[in-house]
């Protein structure tokens, strides 16, 4: 994959991953549409979403100047 597309992808799911995390729209929205039941497993699955696309937002820093050196 290239390296603007892995730090395109990385920084939208860390800012959407962000944003659902640190502000209650997900809350708002199972509330809304009635699946408030499944508000309990967010922090499962958000937490570690957040955590994978800062790691891949690294990677693809590390990688992109890595490859700015060598040209």
């Amino acid at each position: 994959m290239k390296n603007s597309s892995l730090l395109k992808i990385g920084l939208v799911g860390t800012v959407i991953s962000a944003l659902c995390c640190f502000t209650p729209i997900l809350v708002v929205v199972f509330g809304a549409i009635g699946l408030s039941a499944m508000i309990v497993w967010l922090d499962y699955l958000l937490i570690p979403a957040l955590l994978f696309f800062v790691v891949l937002t690294v990677y693809a820093l590390i990688r992109r100047k890595k490859s700015l050196t060598y040209q």
